[in-house]
């Protein structure tokens, strides 16, 4: 069995691309060995058969003008047409019920805003009549209104001003 490197050593040597001290050794194995006599034997009529075995193959035109008719064969051919769509009752109401939803949904988006933003509101606290929130979101100001003094037991009892 000869090794790759020595297969390819006896390569070289059929093809004349050793050095002198290389085609020596080669020369040297082969004498000594059958192996690789028969691969150099094989390898010579492998060269042969290459050599021998491509006719030359000659074109009754030239180069350029056998692409060209490949060139316009290709583009004389035509490239299959889909079929044509049968539009159907279902595809037709969709084309239009599509805009028309999209639509209808901008104008829901635009009248729940400006409903959910509103505008100044009065608030009462139900446990003290005498108080009053006011808040306007849009410019983000709250006002409490307290009104003095209050109607409760603490008004009795106490001198309005003063607080314990």
């Amino acid at each position: 069995m000869i090794d790759y490197d020595s297969q390819l050593k006896i390569q070289a040597y059929l093809d004349g691309e050793l050095p002198e001290a290389e085609a020596q050794q080669v020369a040297k194995r082969l004498a000594q060995d059958q192996d690789a006599v028969l691969l150099l034997s094989e390898l010579r009529n492998t060269r042969q058969a290459m050599v021998n075995g491509q006719a030359p193959m000659a074109l009754p035109e030239t180069r350029e003008f056998f692409w060209s008719k490949i060139e316009r064969e290709i583009g004389r051919q035509e490239s299959p047409q889909p079929a044509p769509r049968r539009n159907s009752m279902l595809a037709a109401w969709r084309r239009m019920l599509v805009p028309a939803g999209a639509v209808a949904a901008v104008g829901l988006v635009c009248m729940l805003s400006l409903v959910s933003s509103p505008g100044p509101r009065m608030e009462t606290a139900l446990a003290d009549s005498g108080a009053f929130t006011y808040r306007d979101y849009n410019s983000g100001a709250t006002l409490v209104w307290l009104s003095y003094p209050a109607e409760n037991e603490f008004a009795d009892s106490e001198p309005a001003g003063t607080v314990q």
